[in-house]
């Protein structure tokens, strides 16, 4: 087992038991185990199938191409107003997961050969989301900073909108944006690797934790 997905459910506040069961069919599907954004991610062909997901009303399976699933069972939902491609199953019990496991590994193989397809689900463009105000403000005092950020690909900019308007509170939201607009006014994505160690590039995969500070 990954030293980190050993640790999370050793240390996972809510639904252990039924995240171990999950874990325990995931692999039944010749998935590849990884770790990413502190989840059990799943991969096939390193493409991302499907995460693990514990959350305090429930634990879930978010595939990362859910929108391409044939949904026949409609256990399917949207994590977001936001989303896009992604879907998740959420899950109370170990009992339901059970009576799911048949449908769950038909997703899987649906998840599978949507990602063997290459095929992506239509982009949301930016001008259907509003800004967050603290985001408009930005751009308003820093020029360079709306530049850079409308020169990201439609993708990028999204995951940045998200996180940024996700938080409840004015001050975080602004803590938020001034935290990643260095990263902004170099051309990278939230989750783009900044150090240039990465093995997985552009994407961070981590390494950045084993820089060792002089």
């Amino acid at each position: 087992m990954n030293e980190s997905i050993k640790q999370y459910i050793e240390t996972v506040k809510y639904w252990k038991e039924e995240i171990i069961l999950l874990r325990s069919i995931l692999l039944e599907c010749e998935l590849t185990e990884t770790y990413k954004w502190k989840q059990p991610c799943y991969t096939a062909n390193e493409k991302n199938v499907v995460l693990i997901g514990s959350f305090k009303n429930h634990c879930g399976l978010l595939f990362f191409k859910g929108s391409h699933l044939k949904d026949e069972f409609q256990i399917l939902e949207k994590p977001g107003v936001h989303s896009q491609e992604g879907r998740i199953i959420k899950l109370t019990s170990t009992q339901q997961i059970q009576e799911l496991k048949d449908v769950i590994k038909k997703y899987i193989k649906q998840s599978i050969d949507a990602e063997k397809s290459g095929k992506s689900a239509p982009t949301i463009q930016l001008t259907d989301v509003d800004y967050s105000p603290e985001l408009v403000v930005a751009f308003e005092e820093n020029h360079d900073f709306k530049k850079a950020f409308e020169a990201l690909t439609p993708g990028r900019q999204r995951a940045y909108h998200i996180y940024f308007s996700a938080a409840k509170q004015s001050v975080t939201r602004k803590d938020r944006i001034e935290k990643y607009m260095q990263q902004i006014l170099n051309g990278k994505g939230i989750n783009d690797c900044t150090c240039g160690l990465s093995k997985r590039m552009p994407t961070c995969d981590g390494s950045h934790k084993f820089i060792i500070k002089k």
